[in-house]
C-alpha cells in the first residue's frame, strides 16, 4: 500500500472508526456497571487502557510512516 493510500485510510479510521470505537468502549463499561455494579476506579481505568491499546493493533501497518514526508 503506498503512502497516499495509507494517509487516506488513516484519516478515515481516525474520523469515523475511532469515534465508533469510543462509543463501543463506553457502552462496554456501562454494561459492566449494570451487570456487576460499579467497579473500582482502577478496574475501569484498566479496562479503558486495554481497550485504548487494542483498537490500534489491527491498524499498525496503516499508521506506520504517516507522519514522515514523501
Amino acid at each position: 500500500m503506498d503512502l497516499k493510500t495509507r494517509k487516506r485510510w488513516s484519516l478515515l479510521i481516525l474520523l469515523v472508526g475511532l469515534p465508533l470505537y469510543i462509543v463501543v468502549a463506553v457502552s462496554l463499561v456501562n454494561w459492566m456497571d449494570r451487570s456487576w455494579g460499579r467497579q473500582p476506579i482502577l478496574v475501569e481505568l484498566a479496562v479503558y487502557v486495554v481497550l485504548g491499546i487494542l483498537w490500534a493493533l489491527p491498524f499498525r501497518k496503516v499508521f506506520t510512516g504517516i507522519g514522515k514526508g514523501e
